[in-house]
C-alpha cells in the first residue's frame, strides 16, 4: 500500500522545506536502470531509517521517461512527468538511451531545458581502494559546475546541403568569413545571465563548502566573444554577488603575496586544454570548476577518469525551482537485466539529493558505508575485475549489503 507522503516546497529565498515524508519523483531508466534503480533505492531508505531511527522516510513516486514511457503512453517524455517534477521539486533517475545521431531527441537534455536545470553538478572525490590510474588520486577532489541549457546544448543545427545552412553561410559569408561549401552549420550562443546565475551557484557552493578556488574554465584566446565572454561574465559574478568573499588570482599575487587570506574564495581562470594537463599534474590546486557546456561535459567524464571512472561517479541537475540527481554513465544494454552492474554512481547522487534536502546525516551513512565496502574489496564486477583479492559480488547483493551494514 502506498504510503502518504508531503511535497517538497521551495522557499522564496530558494531555500527547501522538506516534510519528514517527502514525495521524490523517480525514473527507473533504461538498460541497466532496472538492475541499478531498485539497489540505491535500498540503499537510500536504508540510511534515512538508520540516520533518523525510523522518523523520516521518502515516498517515491514513480514517473516515466525513456523507453518504458514510449512502451506504455508512446511519448518518450510524457508532459506529465515533467508536471510531477515541477510538482515535487526533486527526482531521481537512472540511465536514459540517448541516440548518437537521428532518431529520438535526448530525453535528458530536454529533461534539463523543459525544467531549467541549468547547472550540471559533478562532484569528483576518490574513495580509497578504488582502482585508478592515477599516482596519488586522492589529490582528486573537485565539483564541477557544467551550463547546462546554451552551447552545444542549445541544439541549434543545420545539415550540410540544407536551406537553412546554405542561407546562414551566405549570410555570414557577406559579413566576411570562410566557410567551406556543402558545410554543416552549429550555433554555440552563449549568454550573460546564464552565465552569472552557473558561477554564482558555484560560487556559493566553494563558500558553503570550503573550497579555497572557482576555476572559470574556456577558450577565449580563440573563441572571443563566447568562451571569452563566459571568463569575463563569471568574474563579473563573483565580483558583484560575492564582493567580501572573493578575490580574483591577480589580487592574490598583488596584494596578499600569493596567499589569499582566510575564508575568501579565489576567482581564477584557465583555457581549457590548459585544465585538462593541470588537473593531471596539480590537482590541489583546484576545487570548484566552472565551465561552459561542451567543457564541462569534457572535463567531469576526465575527471572521473582520475578517481575511478563513471561507475563511481554521482551527478545532479539543478535549477532554482526543481532538481534531477543522476547515474552519470549510460544505460550498458548488453548488461541489462544481468544484476551485476555497479550501481555505486547511482547511490551517490542519491547521496547528493539528500544533502541538498537537508538530510546530511543520512548522505553521510551513504558515503561512509559505500567506501567501507569498497575499502573491504566486496565490490561488483567492474571493481573487483581491477582489484587482487577481490570479492565479487552482484549488483542486488552489493546494495543488501550496504543496507544491511547501515543497520547494525
Amino acid at each position: 500500500m502506498q504510503k502518504e507522503g508531503k511535497k517538497i516546497v521551495v522557499r522564496p529565498d530558494g531555500s527547501l522545506e522538506v516534510p519528514q515524508n517527502p514525495i521524490v519523483c523517480f525514473i527507473e531508466g533504461d538498460g541497466t536502470g532496472r538492475d541499478i534503480w531498485p539497489a540505491a533505492k535500498q540503499v537510500l531508505d536504508a540510511a534515512v531509517s538508520a540516520a533518523y531511527k525510523g522518523g523520516r522516510l521518502i515516498v517515491w513516486k514513480e514517473v516515466l521517461a525513456g523507453e518504458k514511457a514510449f512502451r506504455e503512453t508512446g511519448e518518450w517524455l510524457p508532459e506529465a512527468t515533467i508536471a510531477a517534477i515541477r510538482e515535487h521539486v526533486v527526482a531521481i533517475k537512472g540511465p536514459l538511451t540517448t541516440p548518437v545521431s537521428g532518431g529520438i531527441r535526448s530525453v535528458n537534455v530536454a529533461l534539463r531545458q523543459l525544467l531549467d536545470l541549468y547547472a550540471c553538478v559533478r562532484p569528483v572525490r576518490y574513495i580509497p581502494g578504488v582502482p585508478s590510474p592515477m599516482k596519488n588520486p586522492e589529490a582528486v577532489n573537485m565539483v564541477i559546475f557544467r551550463e547546462n541549457t546554451e552551447d552545444l546544448y542549445a541544439g541549434i543545427e543545420f545539415p550540410a546541403g540544407s536551406s537553412e545552412a546554405e542561407k546562414i553561410i551566405g549570410f555570414l559569408e557577406g559579413m566576411g568569413a570562410k566557410i567551406a561549401p556543402g558545410s554543416g552549420i552549429g550555433i554555440k550562443p552563449m549568454s550573460e545571465k546564464n552565465t552569472r546565475r552557473l558561477v554564482a551557484r558555484a560560487v556559493a557552493h566553494a563558500i558553503d563548502h570550503g573550497y579555497g578556488s572557482v576555476t572559470l574554465m574556456h577558450k577565449g584566446n580563440i573563441m572571443k566573444f563566447t568562451e571569452g565572454a563566459f571568463r569575463d561574465w563569471g568574474y563579473k559574478a563573483a565580483r558583484e554577488l560575492f564582493p567580501d568573499q572573493t578575490l580574483t588570482e591577480a589580487e592574490v599575487f598583488d596584494s596578499f603575496g600569493g596567499k589569499a587570506p582566510e575564508g575568501r574564495v579565489v576567482i581564477k581562470d584557465r583555457i581549457a586544454d590548459m585544465l585538462f594537463q593541470q588537473v593531471l599534474l596539480r590537482p590541489e590546486e583546484f576545487g570548484v570548476i566552472a565551465a561552459p557546456n561542451l567543457n564541462g561535459d569534457y572535463i567531469s567524464d576526465a575527471l572521473a577518469a582520475q578517481a575511478g571512472g563513471l561507475g563511481m561517479a554521482p551527478g545532479a541537475n539543478i535549477g532554482d525551482k526543481a532538481a534531477v540527481f543522476e547515474a552519470t554513465h549510460g544505460t550498458a544494454p548488453k548488461y541489462a537485466g544481468k544484476d551485476m552492474v555497479n550501481p555505486g554512481s547511482l547511490i551517490l547522487s542519491g547521496a547528493m539529493m539528500l544533502d541538498h534536502m537537508g538530510w546530511t546525516e543520512a548522505a553521510a551513512l551513504v558515503r561512509e558505508t559505500l567506501a567501507s565496502a569498497v575499502s573491504s574489496c566486496t565490490v561488483t564486477y567492474d571493481l573487483a575485475r581491477q582489484i587482487p583479492g577481490a570479492k565479487t559480488v552482484s549488483c542486488s547483493l552489493f546494495a543488501e549489503g550496504l543496507a544491511e551494514s547501515m543497520k547494525s
